[in-house]
């Protein structure tokens, strides 16, 4: 990557300048993302260990569960630091840590599409299931999405190691991300703000779309076609569980990423931002007990 810079470094001004709230904060928020990899890393462990569990379903659980571990992972230690400590991060730490944020994130949004994909196959498709959703496809799935992932948040790293940032190394978040750093870049930023927008905002919205899809048409099936009332509660509470991680997953993006673009606080940024990094994968090991 071609680095134009004059910047060696950027100051993450975090969350807070209050002294007195930052041992508070950091004991919060290492209690939550303890939690987090807690959680996340005792349902990996049962899921690789038990062959019971070696069905699709449970997979694509394992692999979120790891996405949920690194996704915090990549933003919150620095952030943990920072309270304690300087704020600097290198540039290149920068650009890591931008990339692998993206990287997870459109990852997560790919996988759990796929989970959604792969409940419609079970509920709509039951004879069928064990054929279609064999364990060669299910690793390509994963492949595939991981793969996707890594190359839509190479794009916005590459496009943003590219930048002349020529003044101000100051960056009004607790993290690397592509928004605050457009607003410290000189010269153009008219493609970086493109493609956020029109391609992350396509991706977002694409994979979004297919998962209400599914579940359209597994509410769709369900109403239509079980005449029990136990195996239609039997199936929409196996639905349940994903349901809700896409609601928390995807109404902070959606909000950050699209309605914040006409303009809003950066304290209003912070917060939907820890919800979808922090909150969101410490809840998801609670929401699948």
């Amino acid at each position: 990557m071609l680095n134009q810079t004059s910047v060696t470094e950027f100051l993450l001004l975090g969350l807070t300048d209050i002294q007195e709230l930052k041992p508070f904060l950091f004991v919060v928020f290492l209690a939550i993302y303890l939690v987090n990899v807690v959680g996340n890393g005792a349902i990996l462990t049962v899921i690789i260990s038990d062959p019971r569990l070696h069905s699709p379903m449970y997979f694509f659980l394992g692999n979120l569960s790891c996405l949920d571990i690194c996704y915090s992972t990549v933003t919150l230690p620095k952030m943990l630091g920072n309270f304690l400590t300087h704020k600097a991060i290198s540039f290149l730490g920068c650009m890591s840590q931008l990339h692998f944020f993206h990287f997870l994130g459109s990852t997560e949004a790919a996988l759990l599409t796929v989970m959604a994909f792969d409940r419609f196959m079970a509920i709509c498709r039951p004879l069928h299931y064990t054929i279609i959703m064999s364990h060669q496809l299910c690793a390509q799935l994963a492949v595939t999405i991981w793969a996707i992932g890594f190359f839509h948040a190479l794009m916005h790293t590459v496009m943003t190691s590219r930048l002349n940032f020529c003044g101000s190394n100051h960056i009004h978040h607790f993290f690397c991300d592509v928004k605050p750093l457009l607003e410290l870049a000189c010269g153009s930023t008219e493609l970086n703000q493109q493609l956020l927008i029109i391609v992350t905002g396509a991706i977002a919205m694409g994979l979004f779309f297919l998962t209400l899809l599914s579940y359209f048409y597994i509410i769709t099936h369900l109403f239509l076609k079980t005449r029990s009332c136990s195996a239609l509660h039997k199936a929409l509470s196996t639905c349940a569980s994903h349901f809700m991680v896409v609601v928390l997953f995807y109404a902070p993006v959606v909000f950050i990423y699209i309605f914040s673009a006409s303009g809003s606080s950066k304290d209003q940024d912070w917060i939907i931002a820890i919800m979808y990094i922090v909150v969101t994968p410490a809840l998801n090991p609670l929401i699948y007990i």
